[in-house]
């Protein structure tokens, strides 16, 4: 009996010792934490990284480190983050074009969007609003459209560059309406602008904080806004889908990565101090004055909202022909 006891504790200290240790997840973080910015310094990304990375230390206890890591239109900070260990200390603030857009917009990806990352939450979105330059006719949507078909071909929207989310909402656009749109590019938000206030572009879908003060001026018409609710600081501006186009969303987002395989309880501390950051009524304003609108939803809610974001969006890059190699 005494034998076969201490072969059933012997089995049973192996057994344990195959067992993964919680305790290896819940001494995480062990060193600094990394926020991986894919854009340079002084940005809406680089700014919203860098609030949420000094509420974060705290609680974390661990020093939180914002690393700018700028090119190739945020591909390559995401595609550092995908590479990097799986254990908590990198994380990426991941955005619409490098971890959904780009899945289906360049022909040599060096990582998978859908498959590499472990969303850990939304952080904000925010929509773009329609808008021409006071020379355009008409002062709705509607009228935007029946111009445009009037005109097949010959009105310009101008957007920071191919493939960026305004370009495409503008792809998604002339699809939705049935219209014919020719897209000018520019290195940068500060050149459509520029030029649709001068007349050279006739239409943009910009973000709201950069339109906005030329709306209230009159300098610009802001026809509709691009997400399903109207937007704070445009109150009296539609929606798409109240100017008649039901289905119509295209969103500006900013969400928390970490790297594919990152263990659970390293993403649900993230989530739940993270998601308490983003819902302290200074951030609540924060991000507000901002014009952006807060997420802080679960990491499986995440992943089902970029899953339908790369769906999306890659049925747009397919039918406007928009490639980069």
């Amino acid at each position: 009996m005494r034998l076969l006891a201490t072969i059933a504790g012997c089995m049973a200290l192996a057994a344990l010792a195959l067992t993964p240790a919680p305790a290896a997840a819940q001494a995480w973080p062990t060193r600094p934490v990394r926020i991986v910015v894919p854009f340079p310094p002084g940005g809406s990304t680089d700014l919203l990284a860098r609030r949420i990375a000094e509420k974060l230390a705290a609680p974390l206890g661990q020093a939180v480190i914002v690393e700018n890591k700028p090119g190739a239109g945020g591909t390559v900070g995401a595609d550092h983050v995908a590479k990097s260990p799986a254990d908590g200390h990198t994380l990426l603030v991941g955005v619409t074009g490098p971890n959904a857009i780009a899945a289906t917009l360049y022909a040599k990806l060096p990582y998978d969007p859908a498959k590499d990352f472990d969303p850990v939450t939304l952080i904000v979105s925010a929509p773009l609003v329609v808008v021409s330059n006071a020379n355009v006719p008409g002062a709705t949507i509607a009228d935007f459209v029946a111009h445009a078909k009037a005109n097949p071909g010959k009105l310009t929207h101008g957007s920071p560059g191919n493939g960026t989310s305004m370009h495409l909402t503008g792809e998604m656009f002339a699809l939705a309406s049935g219209t014919r749109l020719n897209h000018v590019p520019y290195k940068g938000s500060a050149g459509p602008l520029q030029d649709l206030l001068g007349g050279q572009i006739d239409a943009m879908f910009g973000d709201v904080l950069v339109v906005l003060p030329h709306v209230k001026e009159g300098k610009l018409k802001a026809y509709a806004v691009t997400s399903k609710r109207r937007h704070p600081m445009l109150p009296e501006v539609p929606t798409m889908a109240e100017s008649g186009f039901a289905d119509f969303e295209a969103l500006s987002w900013q969400g928390l990565f970490a790297p594919a395989g990152t263990p659970a309880p390293v993403l649900a501390r993230l989530n739940e101090e993270v998601v308490k950051i983003l819902q302290s009524p200074d951030m609540q304003e924060f991000f507000a004055s901002r014009g952006f609108v807060v997420a802080g939803n679960s990491p499986a809610e995440a992943k089902r909202f970029v899953a339908a974001e790369i769906e999306k969006w890659g049925r747009i890059v397919k039918a406007s022909g928009a490639r980069v190699e």
